[in-house]
């Protein structure tokens, strides 16, 4: 399309806005925390800021999880650079919990427009463009845990959690009624699209999950309702945290991300000769996720928290296999039934949450499938237990092992993983690793329960 007729229509699209009520466009990405930051712009501004952007410090790709700037990694040592932070225009939403605000996601250039290596956006469409070419098309989508507070704090000023249970009760959404019913149709409003909600295992704590689309839409999507949510939850006395632990004995917050790959149309998770309908691509899609998990998990659950939440008997994931509809497992595999479709098939990643760029996720476990499909790799059987539960000798017998359990291991699996250092690239991954390093840094010697305190409203 022509530049002077995007100019026009974006235009007429403020002009919309305003006559809606709408004074400001806040423009969003995530961090290499997974914390969301953003700028707002007045709305007549909309087709210059589309054409030139708003300047942001470099500096956002050093941020870690607290605000503080790290100058760890060489090519951001300096508080010297500026970029520019592009509205992605087709997908402005106005917030139907914000009626006074838009909201868009961003992307990162440099200063004359061309790409910047730090866009964790770029990142996944790049490797979606590598799927493209080899005729395959992935679907991702995110079931998002979180927990509900009272905005005033408990006895001796903790945290007040807005309900007791019991899990995956009616009973506990009555007494957010409210707010349930406010965040199911903000989120209709807004173009999320939801499969299901309900009460989840922990006290106060909600699963949402949202439906399957193309990769990119999808992290998009996940960051659009994280502001919905906490929108919602404001707008009754609430607040949401999406935090990995809230405390350190309780159920944490996954944000298990669920893939499905096809041909043709054809999902390859299902309809082959292989074990559960896979097909001889599926199941190489899901022995590359299985192959890199260290890694990839270094990404997708990559904050001190993060690292305490992954235990074993929390469903949560705490050993590299994966199993078919095993809640233990890191990979748990979805199969196609009679019921469902061939469709319904899909890999869910449940060592994933909050503290993720989702951009960055999807990357990645893109990239590792990708790679373990070039391969032609075929999975172990899978594991239908719990092998915490196991001798180590037989756990070692199956080469399962413990997911990365401390910042230095995570960082060796990380740092020592050619697929995913290639997904990412030198520059972000530098940056990626400086940022985990400030964290670990900040949290030397630090009780556990302070750590998680840090990192509650984060998320």
């Amino acid at each position: 399309m022509a530049q002077n007729v995007t100019t026009v229509d974006l235009q007429a699209k403020a002009e919309a806005l305003a006559k809606e009520g709408v004074v400001g466009i806040t423009i969003a990405w995530a961090d290499n925390n997974g914390i969301t930051r953003s700028r707002t712009v007045p709305v007549d501004q909309l087709a210059s800021v589309a054409e030139r952007g708003v300047g942001v410090t470099t500096l956002f790709a050093v941020f870690d999880s607290h605000d503080g700037i790290t100058f760890g990694h060489p090519g951001l040592a300096t508080p010297s650079g500026d970029i520019r932070l592009i509205p992605v225009s087709d997908r402005i939403v106005q917030l139907a919990g914000q009626p006074s605000f838009a909201w868009v996601p961003g992307r990162q250039v440099a200063a004359d427009g061309s790409a910047w290596p730090y866009d964790q956006r770029d990142a996944l469409e790049r490797q979606v463009g590598r799927a493209a070419e080899l005729g395959l098309e992935f679907r991702a989508g995110y079931e998002m845990e979180f927990h509900l507070s009272h905005t005033e704090p408990g006895p001796g000023g903790g945290t007040q959690l807005a309900l007791p249970g019991p899990a995956y009760g009616p009973r506990v959404l009555l007494d957010v009624d409210g707010f349930a019913a406010q965040l199911l149709g903000d989120l209709r409003d807004n173009g999320v699209r939801v499969n299901q909600f309900h009460a989840e295992y922990g006290p106060a704590q909600f699963e949402l999950s949202i439906a399957a689309t193309d990769p990119v839409t999808a992290a998009d999507q996940q960051l659009l309702a994280r502001q919905t949510i906490h929108a919602a939850a404001r707008a009754h006395g609430l607040r949401a945290s999406f935090a990995p632990l809230i405390t350190g004995a309780g159920v944490g917050n996954g944000w298990h991300l669920h893939t499905s790959l096809s041909r043709d149309g054809v999902n390859l998770l299902s309809g082959g000769d292989g074990p559960y309908g896979l097909t001889a691509e599926g199941a190489a899609y899901l022995a590359g996720l299985l192959r890199d998990l260290p890694a990839i998990t270094a990404v997708t659950a990559p904050s001190v928290p993060s690292l305490h939440r992954l235990r074993p008997g929390y469903f949560s994931s705490a050993y590299t296999f994966w199993g078919v509809e095993n809640r233990e497992a890191a990979l748990r595999f979805v199969p196609a039934t009679e019921l469902l479709g061939a469709s319904h098939a899909n890999v869910e990643l449940k060592p994933s949450d909050a503290s993720a760029n989702p951009h960055l996720a999807l990357a990645v476990v893109i990239a590792s499938g990708l790679a373990g499909i070039a391969d032609g790799l075929t999975p172990p059987e899978p594991v239908q237990e719990n092998p915490d539960t196991w001798s180590a000798e037989r756990r070692e017998a199956a080469n399962i092992h413990r997911l990365p359990a401390t910042p230095d291991e995570q960082r060796a699996a990380l740092l020592g993983n050619d697929r995913v250092r290639d997904a990412l690239g030198e520059e972000l991954l530098g940056a990626f690793a400086a940022v985990r390093a400030a964290d670990q840094a900040w949290a030397e010697g630090k009780p556990l329960e302070e750590v998680i305190t840090a990192h509650l409203w984060r998320y």
